[in-house]
C-alpha cells in the first residue's frame, strides 16, 4: 500500500498530547463501559481512539447483535465536549486491534502485518492433516486461523502425487500400507505385517516407492 503523506516531524508537544490521549482514551472506555450497562445495552466496548487535537474519538466495540445507542452518543458528547463516533466490529478487527499471542507463541499476524484477513477454510486444515478440533485450528478471535491459508497451495500441490493413506504401494522392501504422508518433505511411511498381531513401519521418499494398481473385476 502505498505509504501515507507525512506533514511534519513530531514536536514536542505532539508527542506529549499523543501520551495523554492514551490516557483519556482509557477514561473514555471505561466511562463507556460504565454508561452501556446503565442503558442495559449488549456491547463489549474494544477500545477507544482520539484524535491528536481531539476533534473526534472513535469507540470501537462488539456485540452479536445490533445495538442502540444514540442515547450513550449523546451522553458520552455531552461529558467530552467532543465528537463521538461508535463503530461496531468483527471478532477479527477487535483481535487485530488489541494483539496478543497465538497459538504457535508469536503475536497475532493480524496484529503484527495483515492488512487484510487471509481467507481460511476447514478443507486447508483437512489438506494439512490437522486436528479439526476448532480449540486447535482458531485463532484468539475464534475464528479459523488466518495462517492456514500461507501454505495451503504447497499442500494442494503434494496431495496430487502422494498416495493415499491406507492404500498399498510398492517398495524396494516389498509390498506395503501407507499409513502416514509427510507432504512436505515427500516421504511417506508404510506398514507392513510381520506376523497375526506384528508389523513394522518404515519410511521412503516418494521418488523410491510406486503406487500399486488396483484391478478391477469385470462382471
Amino acid at each position: 500500500e502505498p505509504l501515507k503523506n507525512v506533514l511534519r516531524v513530531a514536536t514536542e508537544k505532539d508527542i506529549k498530547a499523543k501520551k495523554d490521549n492514551a490516557e483519556k482514551e482509557i477514561e473514555i472506555k471505561e466511562k463507556t463501559e460504565e454508561l452501556s450497562a446503565k442503558y442495559n445495552l449488549d456491547m463489549k466496548v474494544t477500545n477507544a481512539e482520539l484524535n491528536l487535537d481531539r476533534s473526534k474519538v472513535v469507540i470501537n466495540f462488539t456485540s452479536d447483535n445490533r445495538v442502540d445507542f444514540r442515547e450513550l452518543v449523546k451522553e458520552l458528547a455531552s461529558i467530552f465536549k467532543t465528537r463521538i463516533e461508535l463503530k461496531q466490529i468483527g471478532s477479527r478487527n477487535e483481535t487485530q486491534l488489541l494483539g496478543g499471542l497465538g497459538p504457535c507463541g508469536r503475536q497475532v499476524c493480524c496484529n503484527l502485518f495483515l492488512k487484510d484477513f487471509e481467507h481460511s477454510s476447514i478443507k486447508m486444515a483437512k489438506n494439512q492433516g490437522l486436528s479439526l478440533n476448532p480449540t486447535k485450528i482458531s485463532g484468539l478471535c475464534g475464528r479459523l486461523m488466518c495462517c492456514l491459508g500461507y501454505e495451503n497451495e504447497v499442500y494442494v500441490e503434494a496431495l496430487k502425487v502422494m498416495p493415499k493413506v491406507n492404500s498399498f504401494v510398492i517398495t524396494p522392501d516389498g509390498e506395503g500400507q501407507v499409513v502416514y504422508n509427510n507432504l512436505l518433505k515427500k516421504i511417506v511411511q508404510v506398514k507392513f505385517k510381520l506376523g497375526e498381531d506384528n508389523f513394522e513401519l518404515r519410511e521412503y521418499p516418494l521418488d523410491q516407492i510406486k503406487q500399486k494398481e488396483v484391478k478391477e473385476d469385470n462382471e
